[in-house]
């Protein structure tokens, strides 16, 4: 095989990984870690239905206080307690920060 067609694959590789960290930086870390809330808790935090609540639109106090309570213990609950158990504080402040600045629904609007 020649060498050029190799080194010209192994830049593009090169470029693309660039392009993709460079797109993962830009993205916030909160709305990162939120894209894992987003099966229950619905996309950008707007919970479809009633059985769960939205997180959209929340202060950002309120939703670190519930994510510390769950963490801790302090509030029960089935899933959230184990899930929150694996952010760190950092993390669930950003949790926090990202909802809370989402959208809140407006009655009869959610998906």
């Amino acid at each position: 095989m020649h060498p050029i067609p190799i080194a010209l694959a192994l830049l593009a590789l090169a470029a693309g990984q660039a392009c993709a960290a460079d797109t993962i930086q830009t993205i916030p870390a909160g709305a990162r870690l939120a894209a894992t809330c987003t099966g229950c808790h619905g996309s950008n935090g707007v919970t479809a239905g009633t059985a769960l609540p939205s997180l959209a639109g929340q202060t950002r106090e309120n939703l670190l206080a519930s994510l510390q309570a769950f963490k801790s213990g302090a509030r029960p609950a089935t899933i959230m307690a184990q899930i929150t158990k694996g952010y760190s504080d950092e993390q669930l402040s950003q949790l926090a920060a990202y909802f809370s600045t989402q959208k809140a629904p407006n009655a009869g609007e959610r998906p």
